[in-house]
């Protein structure tokens, strides 16, 4: 046991133990659920008494403080996780973080090289073609958005990392003892969170598959770090290369893209023309999430 990878996780899940048991997760779990679901409903009526442009902007994202108040917006998932955390576990909501110095060298370890790999990965090919491009946002109106958008996407993956490496691996650790037990069930939740009804069937669960081995590497770092720092710096680097980088001109979550592209023609590179479930496009985006879980290992050192 005293080589084991996840030795700094009995460390983390350690607060958990206070108040535990799998229906007391669970209990705490749907709380969560509902109060982000009624928080929700309760913004949904207030946008019924502004400009319809407004709530277009919000629920599209297709400009810059429309995107920046829907990824800021789940500070109302946050709150019930923090709020259960507290009154119902009876401990820190800090606790669901980690040492807080040791989360942010951790964070630095492994964002920067992150970084570096997704950028190294523009150069590779295939190439999107700049006959599909429709526009290029001003370069200094586009550096000057990086801090508010950086920001606001950070709410957004903050968030969803309290509630599910954060709470809900704690939570479900002190119940299952063996790693795979806790590592499935919570990323269960995670990918099916991502089910996105807007969306074609196939399309949808290509990407609840993607978001389970997504939430696999960071659980797993977690596991190994015993902070969140490295599950939140996987997280920024993959939503911050999403949605600093392209977009489709007016389309969902392109207001801090740099190139706009005309409406459908993102990702023809890709297109097999085949609806299946499991295509090389879907094999080659967890291609690339596997090399990230080696970069963040290799910055981790472990």
């Amino acid at each position: 046991m005293q080589h084991s990878p996840y030795t700094a996780h009995r460390a983390f899940i350690s607060p958990a133990f206070k108040r535990s048991g799998l229906m007391l997760a669970a209990f705490g779990f749907g709380i969560i659920e509902f109060g982000y679901m009624l928080g929700y409903d309760l913004l949904d009526e207030a946008f019924q008494a502004v400009p319809p442009a407004w709530a277009d902007a919000f629920y599209t994202g297709a400009t810059p403080l429309g995107l920046a108040a829907q990824l800021l917006s789940f500070i109302i998932l946050a709150a019930p996780v923090m709020l259960v955390t507290r009154f119902l576990h009876h401990r820190s909501p800090l606790t669901l973080i980690g040492p807080l110095g040791l989360t942010w060298r951790q964070f630095l370890a492994v964002f920067v090289p992150l970084m570096l790999l997704l950028l190294a990965l523009e150069l590779v090919p295939p190439w999107w073609s700049s006959e599909a491009l429709d526009s290029t946002r001003s370069l200094p109106v586009w550096l000057m958005l990086l801090p508010p958008a950086l920001l606001a996407i950070f709410v957004q993956i903050g968030a969803e990392e309290l509630l599910y490496r954060g709470y809900l691996q704690q939570q479900l650790a002190t119940v299952f003892k063996h790693p795979a037990s806790w590592l499935i069930l919570t990323n269960l939740a995670f990918g099916l969170a991502h089910w996105d009804t807007g969306a074609g069937g196939t399309a949808s669960a290509q990407y609840v598959i993607w978001a389970f081995f997504f939430g696999l590497c960071a659980s797993d770092l977690t596991a190994r770090s015993g902070t969140l720092g490295p599950a939140l710096a996987l997280h920024l680097a993959n939503n911050a290369f999403a949605f600093l980088l392209y977009g489709e001109t007016d389309g969902p979550s392109s207001g801090f893209a740099l190139f706009l592209f005309a409406p459908e023609t993102m990702g023809a590179a890709f297109d097999t023309g085949e609806p299946s479930l499991f295509s090389w496009p879907l094999a080659l985006e967890l291609g690339i999430l596997l090399v990230m879980w080696l970069t963040a290992r290799i910055g981790l050192k472990r």
